[in-house]
């Protein structure tokens, strides 16, 4: 069930001082300013669970994701070791191996930017997380409806 106004969003306590520079430099976030203004992951990986379960309700989480496997790494990392479960249990599902499955096409041929001109996307990804959230939502529905029309939402 897509709920656009549904949405979780936090900045998190990094874990360690080693981090790739241009992931960070991408957010436009430094690990200084994340020590000051996130959350301790426990606190923030506790609220996200709330927040699936909340949402969730009656029906079994998956979590969607433009290349799953990277952000499931840590997400599912973060859950493990903060909460000690994982609430999407092992239920994750890939944008662009749908797009890539439901196109046809080629793995290169699944960046986002392709999917947005293909698919007709109105949002863009900005790498701000609940930004980049919402883009994928879209991109995720509009695959879905032009793979199961009268189902998707």
């Amino acid at each position: 069930m897509y709920e656009p106004d549904a949405n979780f969003n936090c900045l998190v306590k990094p874990i360690s001082m080693n981090a790739d520079p241009q992931a960070l430099e991408v957010t436009g976030l430094s690990l200084e300013q994340l020590i000051v203004t996130g959350l301790a992951p426990q606190a923030a990986m506790k609220d996200f669970a709330q927040w699936v379960q909340d949402v969730s309700v009656g029906s079994t989480p998956v979590f969607v994701g433009l290349n799953a496997a990277f952000d499931w790494s840590f997400v599912n990392y973060y859950f493990h070791k903060f909460v000690g479960n994982n609430p999407f249990g092992f239920a994750a599902l890939d944008i662009k191996s749908l797009f890539m499955g439901a196109q046809g096409c080629s793995w290169h041929d699944t960046r986002s930017s392709n999917i947005k001109r293909t698919l007709l996307a109105t949002s863009e990804g900005t790498h701000d997380a609940l930004q980049d959230a919402r883009y994928q939502a879209e991109l995720f529905r509009l695959v879905r409806s032009n793979v199961y029309p009268a189902t998707a939402r």
